[in-house]
């Protein structure tokens, strides 16, 4: 029997539902381990993000995205997983394209929660 891993996804910020294609990323550990000799290693904490390829539709409050410090970003996966990323905000450049609509956006975060 086929257990479903992936899928469409479903973006929030602030309760405003974004239009997305592609996927969606986000971290599965809060930690990034790097090996000092073998069987030691330093651990680092991690930047919460997600990254989404969205559609620039009407009605979204895209000035409140591109400007917003303390957004709740929530994304819903297919697999029945949902990640929440508070304190949220926008890094690097948030750009539209003209031949399709598509706009990047890398939101980092406070806190990024799997439920």
């Amino acid at each position: 029997m086929g257990q479903k891993v992936a899928g469409t996804c479903y973006v929030k910020v602030d309760g405003q539902q974004l239009e997305i294609t592609g996927g969606c990323e986000a971290p599965l550990s809060k930690y990034k381990r790097e090996t000092i000799v073998k069987g030691y290693f330093k651990e680092e904490d991690t930047v919460p993000f997600l990254k989404v390829d969205a559609v620039k539709t009407p009605g979204v409050d895209w000035p409140k995205i591109a400007e917003g410090s303390d957004m709740t970003v929530t994304c819903e996966f297919k697999d029945g997983s949902t990640y929440v990323l508070t304190g949220a905000y926008v890094v690097g450049d948030l750009n539209v394209t003209a031949d399709d609509g598509k706009v990047a956006i890398e939101f980092n975060g406070r806190e990024g929660d799997w439920q």
